[in-house]
């Protein structure tokens, strides 16, 4: 879908949403909470899930388990010394090289992989991090809707407009669209949008600081954006929807001086999952591996070290140089034989040179010590079925369902999965459950009566006729209350 139609048919999606969440309960606010007197956290879940539903039907997402659970550590790491009352969260990794992240209403976390590629450390992608589990835990899309019944209906058209643009890459499109909504009231919009932005810094920081960040990584982060801003034609999609200046950055410069003084350790963990980014994007895979071989040529510690030689690793996996690989990958294996984001890529190495079954023994040690681990058993899951084993690779990835059940990447690889293995009931319901995540109930339901009908044909036992009918019923429910 072309992404202009995309944030028109999620602002019709919000704007269509919120009578009906509003009506749906009594207009209180939770207890003990003053922040919005009209929009309680339940609707904001209510909405923020209906958003990510969106999200997952328009926007390409990343699947890859290191990539995710690291997105999804750090982020609890953080909302755990928040002010968030609501620790549901759920994220969203975005394909895209542009710069930018966005937090919805209901604890909806979203970056783009862009994210990775500008932010050098772990403390500056924290910083984005924190900034936006500000953003929802000060509840700036209730504070919008407060004033919206103030009177001031154009600045919640713009407020949806925003988180629309936010998440997607082509903010010039998005920017233009809200001009066209709220016309006149754009100034003042811009102005109250801006008072947000400065107390999401302000209590992102200290978010950082409590849960062990080092708290100067909003300051380096800003300031190297400004100067890509400064120099480039365009900046990049993050200032368009969060409006970067000097104040800006001198606030959090003054305020990272004032926490008391800390030690902060660089985190090996955050450039993996970046050397993984680059090479996922690098589009001159030889020129990657003569970059990472400089840079570990060039190595002055034992931290810088290890680095570069798991991204020269990655450079050479992605130049299908796959001895080299392996080769390179082996002194930190021998360091650190249990680090999962090291064993995960030697068994990713392992398959991808048809090697599926020394794969899947090499990975059992470490399943039996890590059983419930999501990149390890995907991992396992993907030699699985790179060696034929469709059945047993659908059997792991329906127990992993019970853990997972939103999964929606999960849900879309199992279907493939039980294709593969010729389980055509299974297939419709694996689908089943993937439109029931992007909120094609429609879609969704027909796939449960072709499975019901299959079911019936072959004399299923009726305790499974009755739970297809059951999820029929279920969906039904959800197409009635869209």
């Amino acid at each position: 879908m072309h992404t202009s139609l995309l944030k028109k048919s999620l602002l019709l999606l919000l704007w269509a949403t919120i009578p009906t969440l509003l009506s749906a309960q009594p207009a209180l606010p939770s207890l003990g909470d003053r922040i919005s007197g009209t929009v309680s956290l339940e609707q904001e879940y209510a909405m923020g899930q209906q958003f990510l539903s969106s999200i997952r039907r328009s926007a390409p997402t990343i699947s890859d388990p290191l990539l995710n659970t690291y997105l999804e550590n750090v982020t609890y790491k953080l909302a755990s010394r928040s002010q968030l009352k609501d620790h549901r969260l759920s994220f969203v990794i975005i394909d895209s090289e542009a710069l930018n992240a966005f937090a919805a209403p209901g604890g909806i976390i979203g970056v783009n992989t862009g994210l990775f590629l500008n932010a050098q450390t772990e403390a500056e992608f924290a910083s984005v991090m924190a900034h936006e589990i500000a953003h929802v835990s000060q509840r700036h899309f209730a504070r919008g809707i407060d004033e919206a019944q103030a009177g001031k209906i154009p600045q919640l058209a713009t407020l949806l407009a925003s988180v629309i643009i936010m998440a997607t890459s082509d903010a010039g499109h998005g920017t233009a669209a809200a001009a066209a909504v709220q016309g006149r009231a754009l100034e003042n919009q811009l102005r109250f949008s801006r008072s947000n932005e400065t107390e999401a810094d302000r209590v992102g920081q200290d978010t950082m600081f409590n849960a062990g960040f080092d708290p100067d990584g909003m300051s380096s982060l800003f300031e190297r954006l400004m100067s890509i801003n400064r120099f480039g034609r365009r900046p990049p999609e993050f200032l368009l929807s969060h409006p970067l200046t000097e104040s800006r950055i001198s606030g959090s410069r003054g305020r990272a001086a004032r926490y008391a003084r800390q030690e902060y350790s660089p985190n090996l963990e955050y450039q993996i999952v970046r050397a993984r980014v680059l090479g996922y994007y690098a589009q001159n895979k030889a020129d990657l591996v003569l970059e990472f071989e400089r840079r570990l040529e060039l190595s002055s510690s034992d931290f810088t070290r290890d680095a570069n030689r798991y991204g020269l690793a990655i450079a050479y996996n992605e130049n299908e140089q796959y001895a080299l690989a392996s080769a390179t990958l082996s002194p930190l294996l021998d360091k650190d034989p249990n680090r999962i984001s090291y064993v995960v890529t030697q068994a990713e190495i392992l398959t991808q040179q048809n090697e599926p079954g020394q794969a899947i023994n090499f990975l059992q040690r470490h399943l039996a010590i890590n059983p419930g681990n999501h990149a390890l058993i995907m991992a396992h899951v993907d030699a699985l079925i790179e060696s034929r084993s469709y059945n047993a690779a659908a059997e792991i990835m329906e127990r992993l369902s019970l853990d997972r059940p939103n999964d929606v990447q999960l849900w879309y690889q199992l279907a493939e999965t039980q294709g593969q293995a010729g389980n055509i009931s299974k297939v419709h319901q694996a689908r089943a459950e993937y439109f029931r995540l992007i909120a094609d109930y429609q879609r969704a339901r027909q796939q449960l009566q072709l499975a019901l009908k299959i079911e019936s044909d072959n004399g299923a036992a009726p305790a499974e006729e009755a739970r297809l009918r059951q999820k029929i019923r279920e969906i039904e429910n959800m197409q009635r209350n869209a």
